[in-house]
């Protein structure tokens, strides 16, 4: 730290109790100062020579006819005052960052100006600011924290417009020229404490391009705006380390912020820092991570910011929602919500997120007067939707489990990405299945169109194992997966892939087709959720599906079907003609043959010699 001494005769002041400071001389004072609750008792001469407030003061007093004037209003107080004092009788002062400013305002007030003497202690003190510690980095942020107690007269003074431009200066030089002295704030490095024997006292370890953000965090709000400001003006240092600087800044000064909350405090101040940062954010992309602008968007509806700031970090979230993990998305709702997270807000960053990909825009160009179009595509890759979409599918499990929750909510939001192809469904089914588990109470038709969101043909092994013995799910849905699941065991051993039976297909549309069928294949029935018993089979068919599958070297046959596609796609025909699905062929028998998918390739044809019941098959239906 900088310093810098004045005077040489020895300090002589003392004190005559908590509140009265007096000159220990042999010449008896003949004047009382007042500055605040504290008493001067000094001599005219040294003071009068030095300050023209105080010849003005003391003429005053005369023609009052008192010994006392009252400076209670001098910048600084007692303190600023004694070394003003000090230096009006020459004695020992030492200057530093921490009361420099102090001394330069009550130099001010008391008119202590070249006019009166040379080498007046306004002269001095601005030589010192101006030769060392706005030089020093360290030196000027602790002067511009001190600023604050003395405004606005160190604003008149140009001291903080000074101060904030010298800092903003040194954090843009070129890192090549930046002393780690700089950084008081960092941790030392285990060679700096003296901790490596190896060390040979010449660093060699690059500086980084942020070096300074976390020695700025020490300024309050308003200053700090001010310095970042001179800071991007300058247009040397990256957005990125802009976004750091904020992102480092707001873990200090707001308690609770890594957790994406807010601890009780000052919120009209926490308020003030939040919009601050959300107003300083640089223009570009990716300059800050979505998961620190979902932190501040968290922050923002807790501390009651203005709906344009919030409305800045929903676009700026939704133009990199693919960065966002599922804990990021999670924000409270307001208390007077009776839901646990505020999904509104997600649906509004997933719409941003979407109008990134918009349609082809045309624009038109008029060059040499001849009018061109430019055609604009999309600017989503494919990878960033599907990022989304699963993150969305995680979402929706996790707040699936707030009973308060609503079917349309849930719904809505899923149909948002509803576009996006996902090779998978398996974190949609999750968060279905989620969803029914903690709502049990729902309707049929509730069930039917939270289910409509997930396509069975894309569900894992895993996903359609677990499906199959879900008593939670409409019977409907289990039928399709078992189906599916099928289809792909065929398709992967390298048997022909059977034709999806009319009854599969009527399933998804909810059409039965012949009033005969709608008589037998109610929607209730199928809306309705299966058995214990039911998916106990079911579970079994599948089961051994899987197993015939694995099978590795099986014989073919003449049709290059091997046996154990065979026994497969027949143990599928069985089940088809069990009792579980009878109800999607009760009403082929007696009609002859059908149309396309109820031929007699078909899974569901309903074969005479396909359909003889075996003693194996009844065995197989009958064990859990």
């Amino acid at each position: 730290m900088k310093f810098m001494k004045l005077g040489s005769k020895p300090d002589s002041f003392q004190t005559d109790g908590n509140n009265v400071r007096y000159v220990s001389s042999e010449l008896a004072t003949d004047i009382a100062l007042i500055v605040g609750d504290v008493k001067f008792y000094l001599h005219k001469f040294p003071l009068l020579s030095r300050s023209g407030r105080l010849q003005k003061l003391v003429t005053t007093t005369k023609e009052e006819k008192t010994d006392e004037v009252n400076i209670s209003d001098i910048p600084g107080g007692p303190a600023a005052f004694e070394i003003c004092a000090k230096f009006c009788y020459g004695m020992t002062v030492t200057l530093n960052a921490y009361n420099v400013v102090a001394a330069r305002c009550a130099a001010e007030y008391l008119e202590m100006h070249e006019t009166m003497e040379r080498g007046n202690l306004i002269y001095k003190i601005d030589v010192f600011l101006t030769s060392s510690i706005f030089r020093s980095w360290k030196d000027s942020i602790i002067v511009l924290q001190t600023t604050k107690f003395l405004l606005p007269l160190c604003e008149e003074l140009k001291v903080v417009s000074d101060c904030i431009d010298c800092i903003a200066t040194k954090a843009c030089i070129d890192v090549s020229k930046v002393d780690w002295s700089y950084t008081y704030n960092r941790k030392k490095l285990p060679e700096e404490n003296g901790n490596d024997p190896n060390w040979n006292g010449v660093r060699n370890r690059p500086v980084p391009k942020d070096w300074w953000v976390e020695d700025l965090c020490d300024l309050e709000i308003g200053l700090y705006k001010r310095v970042l400001v001179n800071i991007k003006n300058i247009g040397i240092v990256s957005n990125d380390v802009i976004g750091e600087a904020l992102k480092a800044y707001a873990y200090r000064r707001l308690p609770g912020f890594s957790k994406g909350m807010i601890q009780s405090g000052d919120m009209a101040k926490y308020r003030s820092i939040v919009d601050t940062i959300v107003w300083l954010l640089p223009a570009d992309k990716g300059c800050v991570s979505c998961s620190f602008l979902l932190k501040l968007l968290k922050a923002s509806i807790l501390v009651n910011s203005g709906e344009m700031d919030k409305f800045e970090l929903v676009r700026r979230i939704g133009q990199q929602l693919e960065e966002a993990s599922v804990n990021d998305l999670l924000i409270r709702a307001p208390e007077e919500e009776t839901t646990m997270f505020d999904v509104s807000t997600v649906q509004k960053i997933v719409q941003e997120f979407l109008m990134q990909d918009k349609s082809a825009e045309i624009e038109s160009l008029e060059e040499s007067h001849e009018l061109q179009e430019t055609r604009r595509s999309g600017i989503l890759s494919e990878a960033s939707k599907l990022m989304v979409a699963k993150l969305i599918d995680g979402y929706l499990a996790e707040i699936s489990k707030d009973p308060n929750l609503t079917l349309s909510k849930f719904v809505d939001l899923a149909e948002m990405v509803c576009n996006i192809s996902r090779p998978a469904h398996d974190g949609l089914y999750r968060a279905i299945d989620m969803y029914l588990k903690e709502h049990p109470g729902i309707s049929k038709s509730e069930k039917k169109r939270i289910c409509k969101l997930m396509d069975c043909k894309k569900l894992s092994v895993d996903a359609c194992m677990h499906a199959v013995q879900n008593e939670r799910l409409p019977l409907r849905i289990v039928v399709q997966v078992l189906y599916f699941e099928q289809v792909r065991a065929a398709a992967s051993s390298g048997s022909s892939t059977p034709d999806i039976p009319k009854g599969i297909k009527d399933l998804n549309s909810g059409s039965h087709g012949s009033s005969r069928s709608a008589t037998t294949n109610t929607e209730e029935d199928w809306d309705g959720v299966a058995t214990p018993e039911d998916l106990k089979a079911l579970k079994g068919e599948l089961a051994a599906l899987r197993l015939a599958n694995g099978v590795g070297g099986s014989e073919r046959n003449g049709d290059g079907k091997s046996n154990v596609d065979k026994a497969a796609i027949n143990k599928m025909k069985g089940l088809l003609k069990s009792k579980i699905l009878t109800k999607l062929w009760s009403g082929k028998g007696g009609q002859g043959d059908n149309s396309g998918s109820d031929s007699s390739d078909s899974l569901g044809s309903p074969n005479p010699e396909e359909g003889k019941s075996t003693p194996s098959r009844n065995r197989r239906h009958s064990v859990s």
